[in-house]
């Protein structure tokens, strides 16, 4: 029989044309796309997205999520903790989130530059914190990650309580925050922040107390637990988020004791500040406005959590 070239090439694209409809049946048959980054000195309200996960029931209440960013959000899938389906390792537990900041301490600089006792000293109630280049605050980051932080740790069974959900028009002052994780019997208290250092400086690092006694305050049983704590949120926040421990603080080890931050010096429970990044460096930026990079960190901290409390 001649060979019928037509024919071949018709079947070639017959067979593309096939490959092409499946791949675009089945979600997710090819690599997963970036999610849109934020910002603006607000985000956005979430959408109700289809096909996003149902978050746990959490244990505590107050303003939703802001999950502007689209996928990547809040999620309160197990597996996306890294946990076995069905794991209740942290049942019994109580674990502090402490969002750095508030959305509304811009509105409010009489009353968040009020001092309060650190135990040491005075300082002020709280401050703004940073943003962005592009506006993107860092409470609106904090209180984000703080929402994902929850759902995770929810989903291995832990009680969580937040420090405050933007319900609360400013703070609460740091000696407040610090007594919201005593009177909790917290067996972890995480501070979540993100840096506003300069271009150039990169990189993650975990605040730890230092040996303070003065006043109220006395971290003299909590400086040991809380390195355990810091350490093990510095390992997995690297193994998890792919970025690098700060290269300005901490000598390339990710952790940096401080002796003049209320928050920690109040406290009589383990404490860590974590900051996630340089907010004022435009590629630490892009991580930080990243909802995808958002859930990686949460995940991070969250693991770094469990690790420290299943001993």
């Amino acid at each position: 029989m001649p060979y019928d070239h037509r024919k071949t090439v018709r079947r070639a694209l017959a067979l593309a044309l096939a490959a092409t409809g499946c791949c675009a049946t089945l979600a997710g048959c090819g690599a997963p796309q970036a999610s849109p980054q934020e910002g603006g000195k607000q985000p956005s309200p979430p959408s109700a997205s289809a096909g996003r996960p149902t978050r746990p029931p959490a244990a505590s209440t107050g303003a939703p999520s802001a999950e502007a960013g689209g996928t990547g959000g809040s999620t309160g899938s197990v597996d996306a903790s890294g946990a076995n389906p069905g794991s209740r390792s942290l049942a019994g537990r109580t674990v502090v989130i402490d969002p750095g900041h508030n959305p509304g301490n811009f509105r409010h600089s009489k009353e968040i530059n009020q001092k309060v006792d650190i135990g040491t000293n005075r300082k002020e109630c709280d401050t703004t914190g940073t943003s962005t280049n592009a506006g993107y605050t860092e409470a609106s980051f904090t209180l984000d990650v703080s929402h994902r932080l929850r759902d995770l740790l929810t989903a291995r069974g832990a009680k969580v309580v937040l420090t405050h959900d933007a319900e609360r028009p400013w703070g609460p002052c740091i000696d407040e925050r610090a007594r919201i994780g005593n009177a909790a019997a917290a067996d972890a208290v995480v501070s979540v922040h993100a840096d506003g250092s300069a271009v150039g400086n990169r990189g993650f690092h975990v605040i730890l107390p230092a040996r303070v006694r003065g006043g109220s305050a006395d971290t003299a049983d909590i400086v040991g637990p809380s390195r355990e704590l810091g350490e093990g949120i510095a390992d997995h926040f690297a193994r998890t988020t792919g970025t690098e421990p700060s290269n300005y603080l901490g000598s390339g080890t990710g952790l940096d004791v401080r002796d003049d931050l209320g928050g920690l010096n109040l406290s009589t429970v383990p404490k860590v500040f974590v900051e996630c990044g340089n907010m004022r460096d435009p590629k630490d930026a892009q991580l930080l406005t990243s909802a995808t990079w958002r859930q990686k960190a949460a995940r991070g901290i969250a693991d770094g959590i469990a690790t420290y409390l299943e001993g």
